[in-house]
């Protein structure tokens, strides 16, 4: 029984180090990432803010 574990272990697959990651690729991916300008609802509601406002003065 312990003689096979011992094959077992020997058998490991050793990989390479991976090359490592752009440091400058992750600030800008999120710099160019998000919304580009108010969503509908943002725009429904303000829309609605102002017509009151009229209303009300």
């Amino acid at each position: 029984m312990k003689l096979s574990r011992k094959r077992a272990r020997a058998k490991i697959l050793r990989l390479p180090p991976s090359t490592p990651r752009n440091p400058l690729v992750a600030p800008a991916l999120k710099r160019k990432a998000g919304a580009h300008g108010k969503s509908r609802k943002a725009e429904r509601r303000a829309a609605r803010v102002a017509l009151r406002k009229g209303r009300e003065g």
